[in-house]
C-alpha cells in the first residue's frame, strides 16, 4: 500500500467509526425526544393496513406526482439515496484493492447498468430539482412556496448529491480504465465516456485517482451524516429516515389524509371525560410539553418544501399564517432550550394569536404534504387551549358561543323559525316528532344555515322539492335540531361542541329508535353538517348512513326517478368544490355529474377539486371579521368571474354566502345557486 492509500484509508474507515458512533448516540437523543411526547394510542392499530398504504405513498410518491416534474426528480432522488448504497461499500474495498468489487453482484451486468443509470438519473433530477428551486424564488414571496425555507441546509444537501454521484461515475469510469476496457460493452454501458476520459492514464494514475475519489465519496458522505446528527431540526435532511414513520402513523390507518373529523381530546392517552373531567386534565396543546410523540414526529418530519404554503389561503391572502413556517416554529420551540411549560402561542411566543386564528381548517396543507404533517390538528389542539384554558379568542366568537348555548344556532336566531321556511313551500313537508315511522326513508337534516340564511333556505327547499318531485319518503326534525357543534369545535370550544353533540345524539336515537345502521339515513345540504354528524359523532359511538344532497339527488337522476331535461343551457357554468365536501371527504364527482345531466358545460377554475381554493368560511372563519390582508372570498371570487361564466354552482351553504358576499363586494353579476337549484331549474323544463 502507497502512503496515499494508508493515510486516505486510515481517514476514511476511522472518520466512519466516528460518524457511526455520533450518529447512534444523536438518533438515541431523537428517540428520547419522541418518547418525552404526551402518549396517543389511537396510532398502534391495523399495522399490516398501515404497512401496505405507508409503502404505496412513499415508493409510488402519491403526494408529490401531484407536482408532476418535480415529483418524478423527486422520486429519483430518494430512490438514488437507498439504490447507491452499494457503491457506497464498494468505494471502501477501493480504498484497500482499486480492482475491489461487491462479491457476486459486482460484475453483474444488470447491477452495474442500475447503478449507472441510477446515478446520472439521480444527477440529472437534483440539477432539476435546484433549477425549479431558483426560479420559483424569482416569484414574489407569497408564490414562492419556499420563502422562510433556510435555503442553505438545501444548497448543502444538493452540493452532497451532486459530489456524490460525480464520484459514481468517475469511480465507474476509472474501473473501466483500470481493467483496459477498449471498446463499448454493457458493463459500462453508461459510463463509457468517464471511461474514455481516463483510458489514456497509466495503471499507478488510474489506481491513486481511485484511492482519491472513493475517500472523497465516503468522507463526503459520511461528513452528511455528523452534519445532520449535529442539527435535529434539519426535516429537509432527517425526513429521509423519519417518513417512513410519520405516513405510517398517520391518524387514519386507511390510508386516508388526515382531515374529516377532529380526533378526540386526548390528556395523558386518554379521552377526556367532559362530563367529569380530572383535575390533571391537559386540554388542547399550550405548552411544549403538552405536545404529544406523533406531533414531535410531525415537527421533525417537515421537507420546508412549501408544498403546504403554496395552497394555503390565508397565506396567499397576506395573513401571517404559513402552515410551512407555523409547523417549523413548534419543532424549533420543542427542540429549543426553553422549559416545558413556556407558552407555544401567545405575544413573544414562537406562535401568534393572529397565526393561529387566521386557519380555516380547509385541509389544503394537509392534502399536499408529501410526508403526512397533521397541520389542522395541531391548529385546533391551540385553540383549544387557547379557548378552554386562556380564554383567549377573537371577540366575536364570543358572540358566537352565546347564541349557540342560547338558541342552538350561531345567528342567534329563534328556535322556533327553524319550522318557518316550511310555510313557503307548495308541496306538504311532513313534520317528525318522536320516533321517525317506518315508511320515512330519509331524515333531512336542514342545519342552521338552511334553516334561517335566506340564501340557504332556497338551496333547502329546492332539495325538498326535490324529493318530492322523485317519490322521496322523507321528514325533518324541525325545532328538534340544534346545531352540530362543527363551528364551535373547529374554534377550539370542545366543551360546547360536546354539549351540542350529546344533545343530538339523544335526538337521533330518540328519532332512529332501534333501526340498524344502514336504516339511519340522513341526507343534509351542509358539507359542515355532514362531517360533523357523520364521522365526530362517531367518536361517540353513533353511526348514521350520511348523504350529501348532489349525492342522493345524483343517485335519483341516474335511477330516473327525476327527469331531466336534454336541453343545454345557454351559458356556461363554473362550480366551486368545497373544502369540507371535496378535501375533508372525497365527494367531487356528484355534483358535477348533477350540473351536467342539468344541460350545463362546466367551465373549470383553475384551483379545482382537491387543490380548490377555500371560501374563507371554514374554521369558524365564518363567524370572525377578516381583518388581516386581503379577503380569502374576493381571491375565490375574482378566479371564478375570470372563467368568464355567468353562474357559480355551490355545494355548502357557507361557500354560498362567501362567494355570494364576494361577488356583491366586486359588483359581478355573476349569480351563485347551489347545485340543487340548477337541477330543479331543469327538471322543471323536462317533458
Amino acid at each position: 500500500m502507497t502512503s496515499l492509500q494508508i493515510v486516505l484509508a486510515s481517514l476514511s474507515y476511522g472518520f466512519t467509526i466516528f460518524t457511526l458512533a455520533f450518529l447512534a448516540l444523536r438518533v438515541r437523543t431523537l428517540i428520547a425526544f419522541f418518547k418525552g411526547g404526551q402518549p396517543d394510542p389511537t396510532r398502534n392499530n391495523e399495522k399490516g393496513s398501515r404497512l401496505r398504504h405507508m409503502l404505496i405513498e412513499v415508493f409510488g410518491h402519491t403526494k408529490m406526482l401531484n407536482f408532476s416534474v418535480t415529483g418524478v426528480a423527486h422520486w429519483f432522488v430518494m430512490i438514488g439515496f437507498g439504490a447507491l448504497f452499494g457503491t457506497l461499500v464498494t468505494a471502501y474495498g477501493q480504498l484497500i484493492s482499486p480492482s475491489f468489487a461487491l462479491p457476486l453482484i459486482g460484475h453483474f451486468i444488470p447491477y452495474e447498468f442500475m447503478s449507472e443509470l441510477i446515478a446520472w438519473l439521480t444527477g440529472i433530477s437534483i440539477i432539476a430539482l435546484i433549477g425549479i428551486r431558483q426560479v420559483t424564488r424569482m416569484l414574489p414571496e407569497r408564490k414562492n412556496r419556499f420563502a422562510g425555507s433556510n435555503m442553505g441546509r438545501a444548497y448543502y444537501v444538493e452540493i452532497t448529491i451532486l459530489i456524490i454521484v460525480f464520484a459514481v461515475i468517475a469511480l465507474r469510469g476509472l474501473e473501466g480504465a483500470l481493467a483496459g476496457e477498449e471498446s463499448w460493452n454493457w458493463h459500462y454501458a453508461l459510463s463509457w465516456p468517464a471511461v474514455v476520459a481516463f483510458g489514456g492514464l497509466s495503471t499507478t494514475t488510474i489506481e491513486t485517482l481511485i484511492f482519491i475519489i472513493a475517500a472523497v465519496k465516503i468522507l463526503t458522505s459520511m461528513l452528511w451524516f455528523v452534519v445532520i446528527a449535529m442539527n435535529l431540526t434539519w426535516g429537509i435532511t432527517w425526513h429521509r429516515f423519519l417518513a417512513f414513520f410519520n405516513i405510517f402513523y398517520k391518524r387514519n390507518s386507511d390510508g386516508s389524509n388526515s382531515l374529516g373529523a377532529l380526533p378526540e381530546m386526548l390528556s395523558h392517552g386518554k379521552a377526556i371525560d367532559f362530563e367529569d373531567p380530572k383535575e390533571d386534565d391537559v386540554f388542547g396543546l399550550g405548552t411544549r410539553a403538552d405536545i404529544s410523540w406523533k406531533g414531535l414526529l410531525d415537527m421533525s418530519t417537515c421537507t420546508e418544501c412549501g408544498r403546504c404554503q403554496s395552497q394555503c389561503p390565508a397565506w396567499h391572502t397576506d395573513k401571517p399564517l404559513s402552515p410551512k413556517l407555523l409547523i417549523m416554529a413548534m419543532r424549533d420551540h420543542a427542540m429549543s432550550k426553553v422549559v416545558d411549560n413556556e407558552a407555544i402561542v401567545g405575544e413573544n411566543a414562537p406562535i401568534s394569536l393572529d397565526v393561529l386564528w387566521s386557519c380555516t381548517t380547509c385541509g389544503a396543507c394537509v392534502e399536499e404534504c408529501p410526508v403526512d404533517i397533521e397541520h389542522v390538528d395541531h391548529i385546533v389542539n391551540m385553540r383549544r387551549f387557547q379557548v378552554l384554558v386562556e380564554s383567549e379568542f377573537p371577540t366575536e366568537l364570543g358572540a358566537t358561543f352565546r347564541n349557540l348555548e342560547k338558541t342552538g344556532n350561531p345567528w342567534g336566531a329563534n328556535r322556533a323559525d327553524r319550522e318557518a321556511w316550511i310555510a313557503e313551500c307548495d308541496f306538504p313537508v311532513r313534520l317528525v316528532e318522536g320516533e321517525l315511522p317506518a315508511e320515512v326513508e330519509y331524515l333531512f337534516w336542514v342545519g342552521c344555515a338552511g334553516a334561517y340564511e335566506e340564501r340557504a333556505k332556497k338551496t333547502t327547499k329546492a332539495v325538498a322539492e326535490l324529493l318530492h318531485m322523485a317519490g322521496v319518503n322523507f321528514a325533518v326534525l324541525g325545532k328538534r335540531e340544534t346545531c352540530t357543534g362543527d363551528a364551535p369545535r373547529r374554534a377550539g370550544n370542545e366543551f360546547l361542541y360536546q354539549i351540542l353533540s350529546r344533545e343530538n345524539i339523544e335526538t337521533f336515537k330518540e328519532t332512529f329508535g332501534d333501526r340498524p345502521k344502514g336504516k339511519k339515513k340522513v341526507v343534509v345540504t351542509c358539507p359542515h353538517c355532514f362531517t360533523t354528524i357523520g364521522r365526530d359523532y362517531a367518536q361517540s359511538g353513533y353511526e348514521l348512513e350520511m348523504l350529501h344532497h348532489t349525492q342522493l339527488l345524483n343517485t335519483l337522476v341516474r335511477e330516473g326517478r327525476l327527469k331531466t331535461s336534454p336541453h343545454k343551457a345557454d351559458e356556461k357554468i363554473t362550480f366551486h368544490d368545497p373544502c369540507y365536501l371535496g378535501r375533508h371527504n372525497q365527494i367531487y364527482a356528484p355534483p358535477r355529474e348533477l350540473l351536467e345531466a342539468s344541460g350545463c358545460d362546466i367551465e373549470e377554475m383553475p384551483r379545482n377539486q382537491e387543490r380548490s381554493f377555500c371560501c374563507g368560511g371554514g374554521g369558524s372563519r365564518m363567524w370572525m371579521e377578516e381583518k388581516l390582508g386581503t379577503r380569502i372570498n374576493l381571491n375565490r371570487v375574482d378566479e371564478a368571474i375570470a372563467t368568464g361564466v355567468q353562474e357559480v354552482a355551490v355545494g355548502c351553504p357557507f361557500c354560498r354566502i362567501m362567494i355570494g358576499d364576494g361577488m356583491t363586494a366586486r359588483e359581478s353579476d355573476v349569480e351563485v345557486l347551489d347545485v340543487a337549484q340548477v337541477l330543479l331549474r331543469n327538471v322543471k323544463t323536462a317533458p
